[in-house]
């Protein structure tokens, strides 16, 4: 019985948020615009000034718009995560999940079905949008699009867990878009995502020094590699993780929250 009520609630939380995204069109639409400006707009401006040399993954000299699609993939696992949590914070207090969590299903599976919903959404945002990319010839192995869905999978529960962790930590909408201020841009701009490490090196040692130590960084590496059939095994370890160190953050601060409401 609690293993078909854990069913019904997996069941009813993915129904929500793919409800939810279908009736919220300017949502996926969104979360497309901002990767294609980067690959259509600032990659053409960027890539006289920005060759790349050849790096792993890369066998040969790549274009600047080859070497950020897996940075942009990234990007979209990243705003999606953040947009959900602060649905999170909006269905904590009005919604349907302050039902759920006043439930007496565990809420470890409760948050973690959230994140498999999360992830789900943004999966069909970041291959929608590589699909795209091979419309202007960013065009990565074939192969590598199997090979990358696992690294994207855990890229997003990564996200998704520091989102929920936050949403925990918060207790109104206005001051959740401040915070996101001061999570999504630096964790996005302080990383391999649209410049290699190397660069980031030449110009400053303690910029390359905090852009390796963020967590998105070796995320987007993962990415980079699976997407061209390889394994970047110190990626996999270190975005495992963290995602691991989120999760359970995150379950401790709303666990923590019941018990202060139970008082």
């Amino acid at each position: 019985m609690h293993l078909a009520a854990c069913m019904i609630a997996l069941k009813g939380i993915l129904k929500r948020e793919f409800l939810r995204f279908i009736h919220q069109r300017t949502r996926f639409l969104s979360a497309l615009v901002r990767p294609l400006l980067w690959l259509l707009v600032f990659a053409t401006g960027f890539r006289a000034a920005l060759g790349v040399s050849i790096i792993p993954p890369y066998q040969t000299y790549i274009t600047y718009e080859t070497y950020i699609l897996p940075g942009l993939c990234c990007m979209i696992l990243l705003f999606n995560g953040m947009q959900s949590s602060l649905s999170m914070v909006y269905d904590r207090e009005m919604g349907s999940m302050k039902v759920l969590l006043l439930s007496p299903l565990p809420r470890s599976w409760l948050l973690f079905c959230k994140l498999i919903a999360i992830a789900l959404l943004s999966l069909a945002q970041v291959y929608a949008f590589i699909g795209l990319g091979f419309l202007v010839d960013v065009t990565p192995p074939i192969m590598g699009l199997l090979t990358v869905l696992p690294a994207l999978v855990l890229t997003a529960l990564m996200l998704g867990s520091i989102g929920l962790f936050l949403s925990s930590r918060i207790r109104q909408l206005e001051n959740f878009a401040g915070v996101m201020n001061f999570v999504i841009f630096p964790m996005f701009f302080m990383s391999s995502a649209l410049y290699p490490l190397w660069k980031m090196r030449e110009s400053s040692e303690w910029l390359y020094w905090i852009c390796n130590v963020n967590p998105f960084t070796h995320a987007v590496e993962l990415v980079r590699f699976a997407l061209y059939t390889e394994l970047n095994l110190s990626a996999l370890l270190i975005t495992t993780g963290t995602t691991a160190v989120f999760m359970v953050l995150a379950l401790w601060g709303f666990r923590s929250e019941q018990v202060a409401r139970r008082h």
